[in-house]
């Protein structure tokens, strides 16, 4: 699938006297702003934008890259037990991994994300892209709320849903998830649990 500023291509090599026309699907419009500069004037991400900040990645958010950035809304991170989000927020290390999760390697508009695809992230991670019904879905779940908002540096998807890394979690965290989870529950009773957060 090809895409142009986000608009895909229908039809490709109309050969004219003077050019070639290719059809899209969408009036292009101007793009003057960088995947940093959405992040500080777009509403509903101004957790997204202390969390940036904090991390240092407002150079890379801002460079000549070409980036693919899943923006956590304020709601997403709502959405997570506060003591887990002041726990990554006060985590330099567990933060930026948390951020580089959610930023791909390469600028992908919506239209080019198909199921099936996996995707990597700047930190080494991968995410799988599947679909229910018509929405979009990653690891499984379909949580992309707004997508291809135009940068300068690449497109930026709104998600509605914390994709948390297991770089991130802590080893209490990763095993209530897992099939451990049972032995969990044994450590939390025998008073345990603090040794493993």
């Amino acid at each position: 699938i090809v895409t142009v500023n986000c608009a895909r291509l229908l039809k490709a090599d109309h050969h004219a006297t003077n050019g070639v026309v290719h059809v899209i699907d969408k009036v292009i419009t101007t793009t003057t702003n960088s995947i940093q500069q959405i992040i500080e004037t777009e509403e509903g991400l101004e957790t997204l934008l202390a969390a940036v900040t904090a991390s240092d990645l407002n150079s890379l958010l801002e460079s000549k890259g070409q980036y693919t950035l899943l923006a956590p809304t304020n709601e997403a991170f709502e959405k997570i037990p506060r003591e887990t989000l002041n726990r990554i927020l006060g985590d330099p290390e567990a933060l930026r991994d948390l951020l580089n999760h959610h930023i791909l390697k390469s600028a992908m508009c919506a239209e080019a994300i198909i199921a099936g695809l996996t995707m990597e992230t700047l930190g080494g991670t991968t995410l799988d892209v599947g679909c229910s019904g018509e929405e979009l879905t990653l690891n499984g779940r379909p949580i992309i709320a707004n997508k291809d908002i135009l940068a300068t540096n690449g497109v930026v998807h709104f998600v509605n849903e914390l994709l948390i890394p297991d770089s991130a979690k802590t080893l209490f965290e990763l095993g209530q998830e897992s099939e451990v989870s049972k032995s969990m529950d044994l450590f939390r009773q025998a008073g345990l649990t603090s040794h493993l957060t």
